[in-house]
């Protein structure tokens, strides 16, 4: 008997409706034999509504009260999926994050995975049970207060606990049939992937590419859970993400010839809009002085992406540096940087919110040169300058402006011979919130 997790996000539990479509898909599961486990995001923008909420009471809510807050969501989604299940005839029983064992440090809103305790959901799947578990939360360790996840968390609790149960594939459902060669809302005529490595899937993730959260794709890898993106309003054939052979006992017709399928060259386009540039200008160009800047910012906790180093055009014996990171950090960042102002001895900041990024990911532009002149002949012919180039051997990103962005998706993907000359990509809910 396999085991299968199947996560479900906010799009596909919206209402009432969406809820009974989902427990009738888990059953016929449950019908042809397989063990499920179910992992459930809040419905609909829930979350979103609970976060404005929290700011309507306090400005700054305390960061335990606003996990708790936010962990009702999910608590929501998965009673009302084992009562639709239960209406159905099979027996499900619901667990919170904390009941599943999903262990975390103790860091709020962006919680990290230390261990999974699989044990009450063994116990449940033992007893013939349907196990639904609330995604995007944990107990922390050391505090053993609720903890979540961050904005996608989900994904990261659904491949956690199929790794940790050893399920023979994960399945992650949401609003698309898949992971696409660009996101379908700027690009219509995107294609579905049929198949892509864990190392290609990282890259997009990391890029902006929100089909999948990245640390649930770096989990994936790390204990070669084979993951199925794919749609709950559909019967489609998703993407499979995995670097082994598609799972037997779900290859599907279409899946046949998945091992003698020739790797692409670019295997899609991603972008970002959620980055800001922070420039740290005039600092002595003496050893020391940029490995000072990046500890102020690690000490924050603030994650870098790209980095560009220049020589000061004012002073000579001075370097500009300039760095991408969250437009969520920017203010933390900044105020981290002018309280060393004085110990580092930069001149002033610049800041700016409104860059875009783009990036192409392909693990076939190892072995196939003039990728890198194709990109920026596309971008020049649309007229989009470049601000900041960043590459890793399956990867070129650029920052522009954040008004040419969906321009320069569009223009790279056609460039690469990406766009499909067949029915356009399907969005089936979600609102984008």
């Amino acid at each position: 008997m396999s085991l299968v997790v199947q996560k479900f996000g906010g799009s596909s539990v919206a209402d009432a409706a969406s809820v009974k479509r989902v427990a009738k898909r888990i059953v016929e599961y449950r019908r042809t034999g397989h063990d499920v486990v179910v992992v459930v995001s809040a419905m609909g923008d829930s979350t979103d509504d609970l976060i404005d909420l929290a700011k309507d009471v306090s400005p700054v809510p305390p960061a335990r009260e606003l996990d708790m807050l936010l962990t009702a969501g999910e608590r929501i989604s998965m009673a009302v999926l084992a009562m639709a299940i239960a209406n159905l005839g099979f027996r499900a029983q619901s667990f919170t994050g904390s009941q599943a064992g999903v262990i975390t440090d103790e860091s709020h809103g962006r919680a990290r995975i230390i261990d999974v305790t699989p044990g009450r959901i063994q116990s449940a799947l033992g007893e013939g049970n349907i196990a639904i578990v609330a995604g995007f939360q944990g107990v922390s360790q050391n505090t053993k207060n609720i903890t979540t996840l961050g904005r996608g968390g989900s994904d990261t609790t659904a491949v956690a606990l199929a790794a940790a149960l050893g399920a023979d594939v994960c399945e992650i459902y949401t609003d698309v049939d898949g992971v696409f060669t660009a996101d379908p809302r700027i690009v219509p005529p995107a294609s579905r992937v049929h198949k892509i490595s864990y190392e290609e899937m990282l890259e997009m993730a990391a890029s902006g590419a929100k089909i999948l959260h990245l640390r649930s794709v770096e989990y994936a890898r790390r204990y070669g859970v084979p993951v199925h993106v794919r749609s709950s309003f559909s019967q489609h054939t998703g993407t499979w993400v995995t670097d082994g052979p598609i799972p037997a006992d779900f290859r599907t017709t279409d899946d046949k010839d998945d091992t003698s399928m020739e790797q692409a060259i670019i295997s899609g386009v991603a972008h970002d809009r959620s980055e800001a540039k922070l420039t740290v200008v005039g600092v002595p160009d003496v050893p020391g002085k940029a490995a000072r800047i990046f500890q102020v910012l690690s000490g924050h906790e603030i994650n870098i992406d790209m980095i560009v180093q220049n020589i000061s055009t004012r002073d000579p014996g001075r370097t500009d540096i300039s760095f991408t990171l969250p437009m969520d950090d920017g203010a933390k960042a900044i105020a981290g940087l002018e309280a060393a102002k004085e110990e580092i001895g930069f001149d002033h900041l610049r800041y700016d919110d409104q860059i875009g990024k783009l990036s192409v990911v392909g693990a076939g532009m190892r072995s196939h040169p003039g990728v890198t002149a194709n990109l920026f002949d596309a971008l020049s012919k649309a007229h989009i300058n470049i601000d900041m180039i960043s590459t890793s051997e399956i990867r070129i990103s650029v920052v522009t402006r954040a008004e040419l962005l969906d321009d320069a998706v569009r223009a790279a993907h056609t460039a690469y011979g990406l766009d499909s000359d067949e029915s356009e990509a399907i969005v089936y809910g979600g609102t984008g919130r």
